[in-house]
């Protein structure tokens, strides 16, 4: 008796379900996200080396029991492997109005310049902290292996990043306006580079710095966001 294929793949992106009958085996998914209006996601190298075109995709792993979530170079990837799978592009965690805390903290740390390379970092740390919601900072680091930048020299990326960690920010480190991080002597601190435990700071301001405040992880959930914003988060604010 022969084996009967089906001719379509059922999908979802930022949480629509898709059905797509008769699929191009030659097309990649980042075209299909590109010809479907979400261009965030970017098309760089097109070899897989660059990390703009980087996606989440999601699937349920019967062996775990549990969702597992990987990055996945968009501009490499057939369409067809989707089927059965959850795929998030950048335009799924925020917009400018309401932004992820991942886009927002990249944003005000000036981990963005030319922009192009943002999404793909985005996804990366977005990735890492679905899996591993307080990550090392060795662990934030190495799931950038895969994305480049050519503006910012990584270095406000990291520190932006870095303050997702579960290690030094929330023992109370700060970005001062020299780009250095600095512990205060009580191990408290709100992010701002003159936060009041670094001594002479304000205890009532609410500036782009103090976004870095508590180092809070992100909920497991896309399209949470609860996590503090610069408008709720002062001097030494939730940070004690």
């Amino acid at each position: 008796m022969a084996t009967e294929f089906g001719t379509s793949i059922v999908f979802y992106v930022n949480g629509e379900r898709e059905t797509l009958s008769d699929v191009d085996l030659d097309e990649t998914l980042l075209e299909y996200l590109r010809g479907r209006g979400l261009t965030g996601t970017k098309l760089g190298c097109g070899e897989g080396g660059c990390g703009a075109c980087t996606v989440m995709v999601s699937n349920y792993d019967v062996d775990r029991s549990q969702p597992v979530h990987y990055t996945v170079n968009a501009c490499l990837c057939p369409l067809y492997v989707m089927d059965g799978k959850h795929v998030v592009t950048v335009e799924g965690l925020g917009t400018a109005e309401t932004p992820h805390p991942v886009q927002q903290r990249i944003a005000l740390l000036h981990g963005s310049q030319c922009g192009f390379c943002t999404p793909g970092f985005v996804m990366s740390l977005y990735t890492l902290l679905r899996n591993t919601p307080e990550p090392s900072e060795m662990e934030i680091e190495e799931c950038f292996d895969g994305n480049l930048c050519r503006c910012t020299g990584y270095r406000p990326i990291l520190d932006a990043a870095k303050t997702f960690s579960r290690q030094a920010w929330k023992q109370g480190a700060v970005v001062g306006a020299d780009g250095l991080a600095q512990v205060s002597k009580s191990g408290k601190g709100c992010g701002k580079a003159d936060c009041c435990q670094l001594g002479g700071g304000s205890e009532s301001e609410s500036t782009a710095e103090s976004t870095l405040a508590s180092g809070e992880s992100l909920s497991a959930d896309a399209s949470d966001q609860s996590s503090k914003t610069v408008s709720d988060v002062g001097c030494c604010k939730g940070s004690t």
